[in-house]
């Protein structure tokens, strides 16, 4: 699947950034320049993508 970061902008001004295709907190990193970029994050939504494991979690937790 390929990574998307969506941005919405209402015509109020209020935006959303919104990722897909990410899992863990790679969603967070990716769109951290643009959160910062605005300044202000009112409210989070986390998604089932970001709740699955990332590989290399994955395997840390098999070495350890």
């Amino acid at each position: 699947m390929s990574k998307i970061i969506e941005i919405i902008v209402s015509p109020t001004g209020q935006t959303q950034v919104k990722t897909k295709g990410f899992t863990g907190n790679e969603c967070r990193d990716a769109s951290r320049f643009i959160e910062e970029s605005l300044e202000k994050c009112t409210s989070e939504k986390l998604t089932n993508e970001f709740h699955q494991r990332t590989s290399q979690q994955a395997d840390q937790q098999v070495e350890q």
